[in-house]
């Protein structure tokens, strides 16, 4: 294949057909990917390890496959595929972004990383996550400060930032990520790629943090095709996760149009300001939805991020909180300051004793005014941040993010994803909307009804298609 700058920005479905009409080799795009990583990493640190030695000996590997010499060629091989640095690779570095883990090496793999590797993937670099993944940002003391490759002041949000900025810059084909209150769907939005949360038991996690409900790990891309390719590979049932969900349920390759499907609109939630960029770019989505032939109409759910806030937070009582307060008794000088502020936070207040029933009745409330949209709706869109994103190294300790000229309740700008978290049977896909004013892009979930993954998938590849500028070189990241 000739020359071709912008080879790192094949996507994985392309790159899959070059390989088998022998039109491209995986070593030709493996180094291209790696040229591109040192070309941007310096200003953007998207990776907290990278493995290049490795990634053209599996490159050199795969050729082999599809020039017929040794087992057929996987269903990845060839592909470049980011992990997650929270997720586990036995034999990989699994610090979890903190200081008092820098030194462990995981015993096993985690479902998702496993049938990446096993799919054929090329895996040549873990992607920067704030510590346990604690935070709509991405920093630590361990690997710094990560920033979003649209406007280098901004951060990519979090917690699979790099994930995020690594895919937007085409230093990867593929990346994994995971999503507990929106860590996948945010840096998706912040950095105008495609991020999907899997409903809960799709695809199957490690125990004891894979049996959190509100947790999943789960596909991002630069576009909806490859998001379901890599999809497919991840979701199956799995003997380590008991709540895994069986049989399999496969995204197809292609689907019908939306004339005629009802999709419902939420604008916003009492108690949280939403920028104006991000409304303007929701309802430009929802225009060209209509111009496909759905029947778009707005709904009040009657939500408040007052209540989702609390419920997430006695949801999180079970396991976040003592999993940090664990580290924090032997650990506290090593540990990044939104995590000592977390743990002080939660430390200061009292958990009641029926926190666990008092989060599943919040939820419930959640649910109930959504269960009569769905009666009449196939999906929801809802923004996925409430502002494009947030700045870079800001951690909000002492105040909340400025939206619309006022200070919000929250410093972690999720009231726009947990609810879909609680509701955890729910698949959610973020897609890009658009620019905002500072450069940085704007998304917009796709909301569908328990466990219907393929008409969010359906109603996300015929907006995709509708607005292709989206993927077009010159809404590409300038790095400025």
């Amino acid at each position: 294949m000739s020359e071709n700058t912008d080879l790192h920005y094949l996507t994985a479905t392309e790159a899959l057909a070059l390989f088998k009409a022998r039109e491209l080799s995986p070593v030709e795009l493996t180094d291209a990917v790696l040229d591109r990583i040192e070309e941007t990493e310096p200003k953007v640190n998207a990776f907290s390890a990278l493995y290049p030695d490795e990634a053209r000996r599996s490159a050199r590997e795969a050729e082999a496959r599809y020039m017929g010499k040794g087992p057929a060629p996987r269903p990845l091989e060839g592909i470049t595929v980011a992990i997650k640095e929270l997720t586990p690779l036995k034999g990989q570095q699994h610090t979890q972004g903190s200081l008092a883990f820098k030194d462990v090496i995981a015993k096993e793999s985690a479902p998702a990383a496993q049938r990446i590797q096993r799919a054929g993937a090329i895996i040549h670099g873990r992607t920067n996550s704030p510590e346990f993944g604690c935070a709509t940002f991405t920093h630590s003391r361990l690997f710094g400060l990560t920033r979003n490759p649209w406007n280098l002041d901004y951060s990519p949000a979090g917690s699979s930032g790099g994930s995020a900025v690594a895919l937007a810059l085409g230093s990867t084909a593929l990346a994994q990520g995971s999503d507990s209150a929106g860590s996948l769907r945010l840096p998706a939005s912040a950095c105008g790629v495609v991020g999907f949360k899997p409903p809960y038991g799709r695809v199957p996690g490690l125990p004891p943090y894979g049996l959190e409900t509100a947790n999943s790990d789960g596909p991002m891309a630069r576009t909806v095709d490859d998001c379901a390719l890599l999809e497919n590979i991840l979701a199956g049932p799995h003997l380590v996760d008991p709540n895994s969900v069986r049989p399999k349920l496969t995204i197809p390759q292609s689907q019908n149009g939306i004339e005629g499907v009802r999709i419902a609109h939420l604008t916003g939630i009492e108690g949280l300001d939403i920028d104006p960029d991000v409304v303007a770019n929701t309802r430009a989505t929802v225009d060209a939805l209509t111009e496909l032939g759905a029947i778009v109409e707005e709904v009040d759910l009657g939500w408040s991020f007052e209540t989702s806030a609390e419920a997430v937070g006695l949801h999180f009582s079970a396991t976040y909180w003592p999993r940090v307060q664990r580290v924090l008794a032997d650990s506290r000088e090593l540990l990044t300051s939104y995590i000592v502020a977390f743990a002080d936070a939660n430390a200061a207040g009292e958990t009641p004793k029926d926190f666990q029933l008092r989060s599943h009745e919040i939820t419930a409330e959640l649910w109930r005014p959504l269960a009569k949209v769905f009666r009449r709706n196939r999906a929801l869109l809802f923004p996925t941040l409430a502002q494009p994103a947030p700045m870079a190294g800001e951690e909000y300790l002492e105040r909340g993010p400025i939206i619309n000229g006022k200070e919000q309740a929250d410093r972690w700008i999720i009231g726009t994803t947990v609810p879909f978290n609680l509701l955890s049977r729910v698949p959610v896909m973020s897609v890009p909307t658009g620019l905002a004013r500072t450069g940085v892009p704007t998304g917009l979930q796709i909301v569908g009804r328990p466990y219907d993954d393929r008409e969010v998938f359906r109603i996300a590849r015929a907006f995709e298609r509708h607005r292709p500028w989206l993927h077009e070189a010159q809404s590409r990241p300038t790095l400025s």
